[in-house]
């Protein structure tokens, strides 16, 4: 669907999720992240760069895993400590995976999956073409109880702040694994929020797309 075509749809409150695709499981099942490899840190980053054409191929499940783990996963078990900051380790942003298949949150620790929405909700996280086709976009939602001791006028800033680090943290994991990716903060929050079945106590701050880019899937 085309950016206009989307806006219009919008304006009128009928821009809706699509049905969902692919096998329909409530829980997706991740294998543990694989944290012995990748690209050296300074090597991520020379390749880290935001692109806009991708392929429309699933992402495996490992591949999967490690993007979420880089993206919000528990990397300090004795202390529940995660790969992003946040203040006084009280997280402030949940992470949403919107899939063919539905709208997943994210677990951290249990690192896990498992559906809150049957429904295709992928073009509500943004007004570009592309947020329909590819495999996988991130919803980063700010969660306002977590942060009862921030004062009430900080709140969206340290939110904002959280969310950008788990974000840059998918950058990196995309540029070693070979994937495209681009943050993207134009979008029709209300909308998003109500195909979600979000609450009063969240906010929708940022998409982020994720998929192989366009003809580099593996065959």
């Amino acid at each position: 669907m085309n950016p206009l075509t989307k806006m219009a749809l919008g304006l009128i409150g009928q821009l809706r999720p699509e049905p969902p695709t692919g096998d329909g499981s409530p829980v997706l099942a991740l294998p543990p992240p694989r944290q012995g490899g990748g690209l050296p840190l300074m090597h991520a980053l020379a390749r880290r760069q935001s692109q806009r054409e991708f392929d429309p191929v699933a992402l495996p499940l490992p591949v999967l895993s490690d993007l979420l783990w880089a993206a919000a996963g528990v990397n300090r078990p004795d202390s529940g400590g995660r790969t992003a900051p946040s203040a006084m380790n009280a997280p402030e942003v949940d992470l949403y995976v919107a899939l063919p298949d539905g709208l997943y949150p994210y677990d951290p620790p249990a690192h896990a999956l498992q559906r809150t929405v049957a429904a295709d909700v992928r073009r509500g996280t943004g007004s570009s073409a592309f947020v329909d086709r590819a495999p996988l976009d991130p919803v980063y939602v700010a969660a306002i109880p977590p942060m009862n001791l921030v004062p009430a006028e900080q709140r969206s800033t340290y939110a904002a702040v959280a969310a950008g680090a788990m974000a840059q943290n998918v950058y990196l994991q995309a540029a070693s694994a070979g994937l495209a990716t681009v943050i993207r903060a134009w979008l029709d929050r209300p909308a998003l929020a109500q195909a979600m079945g979000l609450g009063t106590n969240q906010q929708v701050l940022l998409a982020q797309t994720v998929g192989w880019p366009a003809g580099a899937a593996p065959q």
